[in-house]
Order: C-alpha cells, then sequence, then structure tokens
C-alpha cells in the first residue's frame, strides 16, 4: 500500500507540475497576443518613428531654383585632343544607290579619302540651366546632361557658362548651343 501512496503522491507532483508549465504557456500566449494586437495601433499613432519621411515636392517639371555652382575645370573625358590624327575611314554613301567613289581609281600607294558628314546629325536644343546641370531637348526626348556627359550628336558637353545673361554650352566639338 504504501508503494500506491508513493505513486499517487508522485503522480500529483507530475499534474501540479504540469499544470504551473500549462499556466504559464497560457499567460505568454495570451501576452504575445495583447500584444500583437496592440502592436499596430501603436505603429499607427507613432507614424513618425516607423512611417517613410517623404520630402516635400511640388508637381511641377521645372528644375529646382538651387544657387548654381561655378564651374573652375572642364572634365578630362570632355576634352578633345587636337593632336590625334583622324582615322582614315572607307567613303561611305549616304543613300544606297550602289554607287562607287571615285577614289578607288586613283591609287598612288596612298588612300586618298573624301571627307564624308555622318548622315541624320543630330540636333539639340538647350531648355534650361541649372546648379551645373543643363536640360536639353531633341526629337527622341528630353536629357539633363552636365560636364562630361555623351550628348545626342555624339559630343560631350565641355562647358556650361554665361554668355550676354544667357546660358550657353560648349560641346567637345567646339560647336555653342544657346538657350532659346
Amino acid at each position: 500500500m504504501a508503494e500506491f501512496d508513493d505513486e499517487r503522491i508522485a503522480s500529483l507532483k507530475q499534474r501540479r507540475k504540469t499544470a504551473t508549465q500549462d499556466r504559464f504557456l497560457t499567460f505568454a500566449g495570451l501576452a504575445l497576443a495583447g500584444a500583437s494586437a496592440f502592436f499596430p495601433w501603436y505603429v499607427f499613432f507613432n507614424a513618425d518613428k516607423f512611417g517613410i519621411n517623404v520630402t516635400a515636392s511640388s508637381n511641377s517639371r521645372e528644375l529646382p531654383d538651387w544657387p548654381a555652382r561655378n564651374v573652375f575645370s572642364v572634365s578630362p573625358l570632355a576634352m578633345v585632343n587636337k593632336n590625334e590624327t583622324a582615322k582614315k575611314v572607307p567613303p561611305v554613301d549616304p543613300l544606297t544607290t550602289a554607287t562607287v567613289s571615285d577614289l578607288g581609281k586613283a591609287r598612288d600607294g596612298d588612300a586618298m579619302l573624301e571627307d564624308q558628314p555622318f548622315p541624320g546629325k543630330s540636333s539639340f536644343r538647350l531648355l534650361h540651366v541649372s546648379n551645373g546641370r543643363a536640360l536639353i531637348e531633341d526629337p527622341s526626348g528630353m536629357y539633363v546632361v552636365r560636364i562630361g556627359s555623351v550628348l545626342p550628336d555624339e559630343s560631350r558637353l565641355a562647358t556650361l557658362e554665361q554668355r550676354d545673361g544667357k546660358w550657353v554650352i560648349i560641346t567637345s566639338k567646339g560647336e555653342i548651343y544657346k538657350k532659346d
């Protein structure tokens, strides 16, 4: 009978231990559920701590009116080496007419090449200059460029400067575009 009482006491101790663990887990689960239910409201009422910081902006398409920065030097990428010899390229017919140049007939050891402009030269216009950047437009779209950027005519932007109160951009080919 003593064994039976010892087993019964051990069983009661085990049940109390299990009941205490169950109560703890129940309390922890309820606390977690309460915190989960409360957290979205905390975030809602404290949006400045959790929200996305959005900078104020206007809906205009103008460039920001920041003070202009002086241009003191030209980017090395925008400079053209004037001492570089031009690569000799065979003559190109701008129209597909299957004509042949007369240059092939008069060969005296040196291939004579005629100057032929690149067909369909792209032109663009200067719209606005601000903060060391220029807004240009060509038939394919509008672009914001800065010194060293490749322009639609495949030159590079060499300088941005004001002449007679109007903005002017000068390309690496030496062409000058004025603001309209």
